[in-house]
């Protein structure tokens, strides 16, 4: 790895059909062995489904539950001294939705339902209006940040 410079930020071109660079990367999280098209076709039956539901915009709504799941704070391991510490530190914007997204997902996976695509637009419904799985990990990334609040003067 090179010391002299990091290397550039590369950002995902934005979605063709809502124009937006969010939704292209939550694409990219559902795309499983490059199958990209797929990962698309389930997204937007998803936003389809959720805006027959809840008769909203659908994008808002993605937004709303990516928000309410993003964490602000979370813990990092710490070595000091012979002895590991949970330092609490925060969370940076491109960090927070690479969590929420793929936390949205994992609980997507293991919800109950017939396809995907109902489990993805049931727990985008959900963490929109601030329950399920995905936004109790955010509540418990952060409290598990405050109960070790104590060692976050070891943050770096």
């Amino acid at each position: 790895m090179s010391r002299r410079s990091k290397p550039a930020k590369r950002i995902p071109l934005a979605d063709p059909v809502y124009n937006s660079v969010d939704v292209s990367k939550f694409i990219n999280r559902i795309m499983r062995r490059g199958k990209k098209s797929l990962a698309e076709r389930i997204f937007y039956a998803t936003l389809d489904a959720i805006k027959a539901r809840t008769n909203e915009d659908p994008i808002e709504i993605f937004q709303k539950a990516m928000t309410n799941a993003t964490p602000l704070l979370e813990v990092k391991a710490r070595r000091i001294g012979g002895s590991t510490y949970q330092v609490p530190i925060e969370v940076k914007a491109d960090r927070g939705f690479a969590l929420s997204s793929s936390w949205i997902i994992e609980a997507a996976k293991k919800r109950g339902g017939k396809s995907f695509t109902d489990k993805l637009t049931n727990e985008i419904i959900d963490a929109s209006n601030g329950t399920g799985a995905a936004c109790k990990k955010r509540e418990d990334t952060h409290k598990m940040a405050e109960a070790n609040k104590a060692f976050a003067h070891y943050r770096y």
